[in-house]
């Protein structure tokens, strides 16, 4: 796995900076671990109903003061998301055929129908949901059936987090079509707790999480290791309990000693060109 290749590691205090990149750097390298988690979960692992949970990049347009960068919502992510789903399912088929086939299952939800077919037989077919919400409820349930159990069945970027999501009376039946049969396949996430930038990673078997801090221009973008390497998603009580551990002095209190010791940003190299005299 990527982020036990750790070439070295700085410690500072009782913060663990990693050095080589825990988080994927471009959106190649995102699928390029995509394919390697899902490949290690279906053929390691043998299992067949995976969730794949991908950071889709910003468009090239957006700026830092974009409140919403995806004003179009999973309208505008479509293609997009459309194209990586299709790169991914490629490298994860042995030997796949020259097309992927698709279709729209729900024009309105943004919910699409992906097959990748294999030259060396129908078992090695692999097969996704884009972006499935709670409507596609029915949908999922015969999808699964039309897979079948041989054949493997992806969820990418779901819409939905817990059977609650389903509303009432669905409980039971959304536990048995999706959240006792499906598993982590791949997934990077990315949150604020404790006002930190917090990104999770899992790569088959493995959770990793790391905050990154950039407030300090000398010492640049860093990413501070979190937990340990784990079988289950941390919680966010698990992980602002680390950071409380790790990083004690909030956000703000680093950008304010920041200032303190070098005068706010717009106030650095302000006499240059300046005649003082």
């Amino acid at each position: 796995m990527n982020a036990l290749l750790i070439c070295s590691i700085l410690l500072c205090g009782t913060v663990t900076v990693i050095n080589a990149l825990l988080i994927p750097a471009t959106p190649e390298k995102q699928t390029q671990f995509a394919i390697e988690s899902l490949r290690n979960a279906i053929q390691k692992e043998g299992r067949r109903r995976l969730y794949l949970d991908y950071l889709i990049p910003l468009p090239p347009e957006t700026s830092a003061a974009d409140i919403d960068p995806w004003p179009g919502g999973l309208a505008q992510q479509y293609p997009v998301a459309s194209d990586i789903l299709t790169d991914i399912l490629k490298g994860v088929v042995e030997e796949p055929t020259d097309s992927t086939s698709s279709q729209v299952i729900s024009a309105s939800d943004c919910c699409g129908f992906f097959i990748q077919e294999s030259t060396t037989g129908a078992k090695n077919d692999v097969a996704a949901l884009l972006f499935p919400g709670v409507d596609q409820l029915d949908t999922i349930e015969d999808i699964d059936k039309m897979v079948g159990e041989e054949r493997t069945l992806i969820l990418f970027n779901k819409q939905f987090q817990r059977p609650a999501d389903f509303g009432f009376g669905n409980k039971e039946r959304c536990e048995k079509v999706i959240f006792d049969r499906f598993s982590w396949g791949f997934a990077f996430q990315e949150l604020a707790c404790r006002g930190e930038d917090v990104k999770l990673l899992y790569e088959t078997p493995l959770w990793q999480s790391c905050a990154i801090c950039d407030e300090d221009e000398d010492l640049g973008r860093r990413e501070i290791e979190l937990l340990q390497p784990q079988k289950l998603r941390p919680t966010y009580e698990e992980l602002e309990m680390k950071i409380n551990e790790v990083l004690p002095e909030p956000l703000w209190m680093r950008k304010m000693g920041e200032a303190q010791s070098k005068g706010f940003k717009f106030q650095r190299g302000g006499s240059k060109g300046v005649d003082e005299s």
